[in-house]
């Protein structure tokens, strides 16, 4: 297939990108390097520098694609409370952009990067694609607009589409991984600490009612992630809009991510306890049934210890490319 991969220079658009092209695929990648970086871009893709708003009209238009795979976004979720109109134009209105250009040159598969920030609070665990979405933040509020703008756009055109709801992503393939100018992400915090980047690693709350009062997060590898994409593209059918939930089914809690990131590294991480953050979670699990059951995909790299090993020797390896700068 021809694939145009928005946002292909981030963090999970780039392994993905790289899989793409592994399975025999022609790949475009449009993104604006705001957040990305172009070495992330596989060299065996064309790069196309811009906003999706601006580009992926005449990238569409200018030559036939099979599909489209859409990870161009803002994702961070205390900017989404501070700066909700950043977010709203960024992730909703260059989306709707996307999806006229899509109808517009007869593009007929769309693989959307979702998120499990859809749900917001959980009633139960883990959760499923049935379970109530009630987002607690502008990021998810967005996901989640974008989804129902899908859902209509394959009942009206027949577009072909597919919204895989991530749960935390983690770990490295190919040579490409996390390595943001501003970093959110647990494993790769831990990482950075571990190579005295930062002074110390905040577990905001220890009183969940949890084994070890830290919050549990379900982690899944990029590599995983990747594959469900090449197999939603194969399973996308006309005017059907499938939702998945993509996760591991099971959950570690901050003290064991710290702890085995410690056992990983050889290295002492300092931690600094804090109170919990409003509108966290104690848990947050996935199920991922329903993927395993339509999409043929199951997770291969579940242990943490391999998801933490991989994002360790990606880490290592950035020396002067990495974002976070060293202590002074």
């Amino acid at each position: 297939m021809k694939l145009l991969v928005t946002g292909g220079a981030g963090y999970v658009g780039s392994v993905c990108a790289r899989v793409m092209i592994e399975a025999g695929h022609e790949v475009t990648v449009v993104d604006n390097l705001i957040t990305g970086n172009r070495d992330a871009v596989p060299d065996a893709a064309d790069f196309v520098e811009g906003d999706v708003s601006a580009v992926a009209a005449d990238v569409l238009g200018g030559s036939r694609f099979d599909g489209v795979l859409h990870f161009a976004a803002q994702s961070l979720v205390g900017e989404s409370v501070e700066h909700p109109e950043k977010y709203w134009y960024g992730n909703v209105v260059e989306s709707l952009d996307l999806l006229e250009a899509i109808r517009r040159t007869n593009t007929p598969r769309l693989v959307f990067s979702s998120t499990a920030a859809t749900y917001g609070e959980p009633e139960s665990v883990p959760i499923l694609e049935s379970s109530p979405t009630r987002p607690t933040n502008p990021y998810g509020a967005t996901k989640l607009a974008i989804d129902h703008a899908i859902t209509s756009y394959t009942g009206a055109h027949g577009l072909a589409a597919v919204s895989l709801r991530y749960f935390n992503v983690a770990g490295a393939y190919g040579g490409a991984g996390e390595n943001r100018r501003v970093e959110t992400h647990l494993i790769p915090i831990v990482l950075q600490a571990a190579l005295g980047h930062r002074e110390s690693v905040k577990i905001f709350g220890t009183d969940y009612h949890t084994d070890d009062g830290t919050a549990v997060r379900d982690y899944i590898h990029v590599y995983d992630l990747a594959r469900a994409h090449a197999l939603a593209l194969e399973s996308a059918v006309a005017g059907r809009h499938e939702i998945y939930n993509l996760g591991s089914g099971s959950g570690f809690s901050v003290r064991q991510v710290i702890e085995t990131c410690a056992d990983v590294t050889g290295l002492e991480i300092p931690v600094e306890e804090a109170p919990r953050r409003a509108g966290d979670p104690a848990v947050l699990i996935a199920s991922s049934d329903k993927a395993i059951s339509d999409l043929g995909w199951s997770p291969t790299n579940t242990a943490l210890p391999t998801i933490v090993a991989d994002a360790w020797e990606y880490t290592r390896a950035l020396g002067d490319r990495a974002h976070s700068a060293p202590r002074a």
